[in-house]
């Protein structure tokens, strides 16, 4: 059955990459054990997943990516990768693709997510530039707040080369590792401004219209 993308209790954030054993798969378990961390008894009102456009499907995350993952502090075990589906990617309220290229097949797949799907390094990029405090009641009210802020800020910005995150598949296990540091640069900061919109939303909160 698809979520409800309307119900304001869960956020999903999916990523994407090509096979979705390396980028993405590495993604998706290093963003969830920043988010166990930070958002303790609420970290499932935020939902994580991954997906590849030409997955390896039901394989397990590549082992270069895997120790990469461990050394970073997260978890590889039970991860098995899977094609990214229209519906998956409609159903989300966040869409981050390693690459441009993966961002222009998502949204030939799904076009009406072209609000909500960018780059990773882009939406990094972009947090840093739009309103600390959105509205909303509780933290997935905020955060979609936030993508919508993320995609009016878009034309301030000049998509470029630096967008892109390559792929370290065939790689030695040192390219693996700076793609994984890459990665943690850009989505850990991301996760943080979306982990800081948790908690009840008090008077004292409210933005100031006067």
């Amino acid at each position: 059955m698809r979520r409800d993308r309307s119900s304001p209790s869960r956020l999903t954030v999916l990523l994407v990459c090509t096979g979705n054993i390396c980028r993405s798969a590495l993604a998706e378990r290093l963003g969830r054990a920043y988010l166990d961390e930070a958002l303790g008894a609420h970290a499932d009102e935020v939902v994580l997943v991954s997906a590849g456009v030409r997955a390896v499907v039901g394989s397990a995350m590549h082992p270069h990516s895997a120790l990469v993952l461990r050394g970073l502090g997260g978890d590889p075990e039970g991860f098995r990768a899977r094609q990214i589906r229209a519906a998956t990617t409609i159903d989300a309220d966040l869409v981050l693709t390693m690459t441009r290229e993966h961002r222009r097949e998502v949204l030939a797949l799904a076009p009406r997510t072209l609000s909500r799907t960018f780059t990773l390094r882009e939406a990094a990029d972009l947090v840093r530039s739009v309103a600390a405090d959105p509205p909303g009641a509780v933290l997935a009210d905020r955060a979609r707040t936030l993508v919508r802020e993320l995609h009016d800020a878009r034309p301030r910005r000049q998509s470029s080369p630096d967008d892109d995150i390559r792929d370290p598949i065939g790689l030695p296990l040192d390219v693996h590792q700076e793609i994984g540091e890459v990665i943690a640069a850009a989505l850990i900061p991301l996760l943080e401004r979306i982990a800081g919109l948790a908690g009840p939303r008090t008077s004292a909160d409210a933005p100031d219209v006067a």
